[in-house]
């Protein structure tokens, strides 16, 4: 990312030339053995344990922001574990840059708040240098650029006031941008964010697009999974509809179509006003509750 750091070569995988960012092929997850009850399903009178992903395939290029929506237990946070690397495909193949992702230092991956441990003691300049790692290297210290990276990294967040705070100390839009900052001292040129709107405010929202339009000029690529249909519609090129399958991926008004939702959320869709124009999600499968979607045209 030119605006913030001097690329330092030699470091991660070499990006295939003309690759896109992202591919999927055929790439399908199995529950681990021991699943509860409630993950199986009946086939022919026979206990199954589905999938939690089946046959994903696609491509993301440099640059594009896709919205992952979905119900809850879609396989939403499990994508982008396979994308980042902390899980691997029971079938099929993930490729970023033309390269399977473990050993990319080129992907930020910010995941659910509530998969953090706040109370850990350490400072906000702390957790933005961890994305220094794979650029420094394992046991070295960092340099005064590695630093000048953080701190560019800060400001550009708006948390440079945060820098000697302890993390848990923060509001959760400041942890989040935190976590953002230090994807970009990372270099990341593939960001993954899970949920990373939950529980904030608008004007915290509000103030994350505006992180991520920045990013618009490095052709950073965002994949960010959410419950908001309307923000998925209104702030991203594209949004893939999930529920262990890709049901639609495309813009917006040609996925969050009512058949493409029946597929996904099932009888959890309901339709409200003259020729179905509304559509509410309300039920528990979402941890929104009521989700109401305004179609227009």
């Amino acid at each position: 990312m030119t605006t913030i750091a001097k690329k330092l070569r030699g470091k991660g995988i070499a990006h295939e030339p003309g690759a896109p960012t992202l591919t999927l092929e055929n790439v399908t997850v199995a529950y681990v053995s021991g699943a509860s009850s409630r993950a199986l399903r009946r086939v022919n009178g026979t206990a199954e344990t589905p999938h939690a992903l089946e046959n994903i395939t696609f491509e993301v290029f440099r640059g594009e922001r896709v919205a992952i929506v979905g119900p809850n237990g879609a396989g939403k946070s499990t994508l982008l574990k396979l994308i980042a690397g902390v899980l691997r495909p029971t079938e099929g193949e993930v490729r970023v840059f033309g390269h399977g992702p473990a050993g990319h230092i080129c992907i930020g991956y910010v995941p659910q708040r509530s998969q953090i441990d706040w109370s850990f003691p350490v400072t906000v300049e702390d957790v933005v240098m961890m994305g220094r790692v794979g650029q420094i290297g394992l046991f070295r210290w960092p340099r005064r650029q590695d630093w000048a990276v953080v701190r560019q990294a800060l400001a550009r967040v708006n948390a440079s006031h945060l820098a000697g705070k302890q993390i848990g100390e923060l509001s959760g839009g400041q942890q989040q941008r935190v976590f953002i900052a230090r994807a970009l001292a990372q270099e990341a040129e593939l960001l993954l964010l899970d949920e990373p709107l939950a529980g904030l405010d608008a004007p915290s929202r509000e103030a994350i697009f505006q992180i991520l339009d920045s990013l618009r000029p490095d052709g950073v690529t965002v994949l960010m999974a959410t419950h908001d249909l309307n923000v998925a519609a209104e702030r991203f090129e594209r949004v893939m509809l999930l529920n262990r399958r890709v049901v639609a991926l495309g813009p917006g008004t040609a996925v969050l179509t009512p058949d493409h939702l029946l597929q996904a959320y099932g009888g959890h869709v309901q339709f409200m006003g003259e020729g179905a124009n509304t559509m509410i999600l309300a039920d528990t499968c979402c941890d929104h509750g009521e989700l109401p979607l305004n179609k227009r045209g």
